[in-house]
């Protein structure tokens, strides 16, 4: 008898186990991976902010690091001494691993099993963003807060906002990744459970002890993992006279529950994500302006190398008469995201600076009290979201080309002169963390207005009318 009713509770489990699969591949996975998305993307504007304000120090290793599986940064305490190089390490270290988790690893519920389940977790509670005081349990958590706290020092209106919004959400995603991880948690271990089932079929109450079970596991299932918690439980549901109530408490525990359509929701303003992202993209304004600065002082630095006595002379006199500067010519290389392959272009540098000037103007009327957003604010959605699509492409190939110039500058000079030149890295990694933000904008938009035609097809108003 017990061991039909066993039978039937593992065919019970087998179907549930499936159908839980199959609703993490088709909703839950793709959950998410937005929310760890929203998640990267706020570190990374708050990553940025530290940067910028030199509240921590950038690391030169950073770019190439290269990651094969992901792996949660040290925890322990730092010597205060050795406070901000060490921290600055930790930080730069989970910005990379984020970023491989989001835009490398893969989404699949076979891929991800407890042993990456618990890398994915350790990353998302790295930093306790729900409980961010400087006196959190957490080591990495006190640091980060204080850190936090002097970034909002001394900074504008839109800085202040993105610092508040970055650690808000980063709050709210850390709930969200974590409920779903707890799900997929609960669906991998009853499915451990429904193979040891399959391995031990038909042994006695008597010799089911951990210890035998292991050594079943050992010999039908090798090179699986022993988990000593599941097998207990399993022990308890197939053998205890709690077994029926205990096996039923799982079969309701994974069944999906029925969504049903809410007849009402509030209504959105779709617009305003658009103008938050065009004035996300106007902040990379004044950024742009300092990088511009540093460029000319690098171009000043390889001229004079390479000009000789008439050289100089010639450029005084050009200056005197007000005539155009002589164009340079840079042989730039940089590699192409999309295919992996080096790609080499030429660029005359005062046209690109010329052109880099036009765009800092545009971009600055992008913030709030500009020309360019009140503009926009008149604009239909199709046209502000149209605009926003073309800044991010415009500004894209812009952090490009400069990447190129960055390497450009510093492969073209003698030893003497390296000192010299300036480096534009944090710059750049501040405009990154500029676009991905914007990018995430743009897409909570898209998925707002899709959300809301789906509604309208199902014949429900969003105004709930």
């Amino acid at each position: 008898m017990a061991e039909t009713t066993t039978a039937n509770y593992t065919e019970n489990l087998s179907q549930a186990l499936m159908a839980r699969k199959d609703w993490f591949e088709k909703t839950e996975l793709a959950h998410l991976k937005d929310e760890l998305r929203v998640y990267q993307a706020s570190y990374a504007a708050l990553y940025s902010i530290f940067l910028k304000k030199k509240l921590i120090n950038e690391d030169p290793y950073k770019q190439d690091t290269k990651i094969g599986e992901l792996e949660v940064p040290e925890t322990g305490v730092i010597p205060e001494a050795k406070r901000i190089e060490q921290m600055s390490l930790r930080l730069a270290n989970f910005d990379n691993q984020m970023d491989f988790l989001v835009n490398f690893y893969q989404f699949g519920v076979d891929f991800l099993n407890l042993e990456r389940i618990k890398r994915i977790v350790g990353l998302v509670r790295y930093i306790d963003w729900v409980n961010l005081t400087p006196d959190a349990q957490s080591y990495n958590t006190r640091v980060v807060a204080e850190i936090a706290n002097q970034s909002k020092t001394g900074v504008d209106q839109l800085t202040l906002s993105i610092i508040g919004e970055s650690l808000s959400k980063l709050s709210k995603s850390t709930a969200s990744t974590m409920g779903i991880l707890k799900s997929l948690t609960t669906y991998h271990k009853e499915n451990y459970k429904l193979n040891v089932r399959g391995v031990i079929k038909g042994m006695p109450a008597a010799e089911a002890t951990p210890a035998n079970i292991k050594k079943k596991i050992a010999s039908g299932m090798p090179g699986t993992p022993f988990y000593q918690e599941c097998i207990d439980e399993l022990i308890k549901e197939d053998y205890s006279g709690d077994g029926p109530v205990l096996q039923e408490t799982v079969l309701k525990g994974l069944k999906i529950a029925d969504d049903k359509p809410k007849t009402t929701k509030p209504k959105v303003s779709f617009k305003a994500i658009l103008l938050e992202g065009i004035q996300v993209m106007g902040s990379t304004a004044n950024i742009l302006g300092e990088i511009g600065g540093k460029l000319d002082e690098n171009e000043a630095v390889l001229a004079s190398r390479k000009k000789g006595l008439w050289e100089k002379i010639r450029e005084l006199l050009r200056q005197m008469m007000n005539a155009e500067p002589d164009e340079v010519i840079f042989d730039l290389q940089y590699t192409d995201p999309a295919k992996g392959t080096t790609v080499r272009e030429q660029i005359s540098f005062h046209n690109f600076r010329a052109n880099l000037d036009k765009k800092i103007k545009i971009l600055t009327g992008m913030l709030s009290g500009g020309s360019v957003l009140a503009k926009l604010m008149n604009m239909p959605e199709e046209q502000t979201l149209s605009y926003l699509e073309r800044t991010i492409r415009d500004v894209q190939a812009f952090h490009r080309t400069l990447g190129a110039l960055d390497e450009y500058f510093k492969t073209q000079v003698v030893s003497e002169d390296r000192d010299r030149i300036r480096g534009i890295k944090p710059e750049l990694s501040t405009v990154k963390n500029c676009l991905v933000r914007a990018n995430q904008l743009q897409y909570e938009y898209s998925a707002q207005k899709e959300e809301e035609e789906q509604l309208k097809r199902m014949g429900i108003s969003l105004n709930g009318q």
